[in-house]
């Protein structure tokens, strides 16, 4: 596996100097040494003159092949006749052997959102899932020559280890301490990172988040789930009305008796509780009937 490795070149600044001004001024000189020659005759001079300053021009244009800009999150991997020499992620402009082939990659941050994918969770219900994923390169030399289009890589890799992640969750737990998709986005994120993680170590990438963006049942059961879902949140209200209206009668036969208002028999306590628990537990308003017969 092929590592990153720092490359040192020189000044790009100057070496342009030296390109702008020593390579003129040998021209210049090369060309008033060639118009003597030809004056006094020196035809053979004149042509071995010409041949190196033709020379002297391949030679320079050669040169200006050797500066290549860093820009600020960017680095340069350079390979020589196939062979890789080193990584320059130094930001400015730069010059090194005019024969190394540059190429350039992105240190920023990308991310990119995956398609909704249908998977089915650990209980075997179908489920659509998408999710973000924000990474950054860290290696440009696997980047480069470890993987093929690394970024379509981290796309396609990215992908299977949510269908993976996906999984080895419930889409909703049936305990709350249970772990589930929908109730644990913390744990579900850290899983979800670290399998894409595992999966991005070969290409030098780093993942720095992961996180789901989309979650729903599928077309097929959404519907079904649905109604599940409003049965249990009814079952858990009635569940917590019942309670709260048990505890008030309670407290409101505990409070007649204490304070000697009314003596009331088994019989009757079991017609108050009734009536207490028809008006607190009922769903819709209730209308009580006065009884104005007489008490005696």
């Amino acid at each position: 596996m092929i590592k990153e490795k720092p490359i040192s070149s020189l000044p790009g600044i100057f070496m342009l100097l030296v390109v702008a001004i020593l390579i003129p001024l040998a021209l210049f000189s090369g060309f008033a040494a060639f118009l003597y020659f030809v004056n006094t005759g020196a035809n053979l001079m004149a042509f071995g003159l010409i041949v190196t300053l033709l020379f002297g021009a391949i030679g320079w244009l050669i040169m200006l092949f050797g500066f290549y800009m860093v820009a600020p999150n960017q680095s340069a991997v350079m390979t020589l006749f196939g062979r890789y020499v080193g990584t320059n992620r130094r930001p400015g402009l730069h010059f090194n052997n005019p024969f190394f082939m540059k190429k350039k990659i992105s240190l920023r941050v990308r991310n990119f959102e995956s398609g909704q994918l249908k998977v089915n969770d650990l209980s075997g219900s179908p489920i659509e899932i998408a999710a973000i994923v924000v990474w950054e390169d860290n290696d440009s030399a696997e980047a480069v020559f470890n993987v093929d289009a690394y970024e379509s890589f981290v796309q396609i890799q990215s992908e299977a280890a949510i269908r993976s992640m996906a999984s080895i969750y419930p889409y909703e737990g049936k305990d709350e301490a249970d772990a589930s998709l929908r109730s644990n986005p913390t744990e579900v994120s850290e899983k979800m990172r670290s399998e894409i993680q595992d999966r991005l170590e070969t290409a030098g990438l780093n993942v720095i988040e992961a996180r789901i963006s989309h979650l729903a049942y599928s077309p097929e059961i959404a519907q079904a789930m649905l109604q599940r879902q409003q049965a249990e949140a009814i079952i858990a209200a009635r569940q917590r009305i019942v309670e709260g209206a048990v505890g008030m009668v309670e407290h409101a036969l505990d409070t007649l008796s204490e304070k000697g208002v009314v003596e009331l028999d088994n019989e009757r306590k079991a017609a108050m509780v009734s009536n207490l628990l028809v008006v607190l537990c009922s769903d819709r308003a209730t209308q009580p009937v006065v009884n104005t017969g007489s008490i005696y």
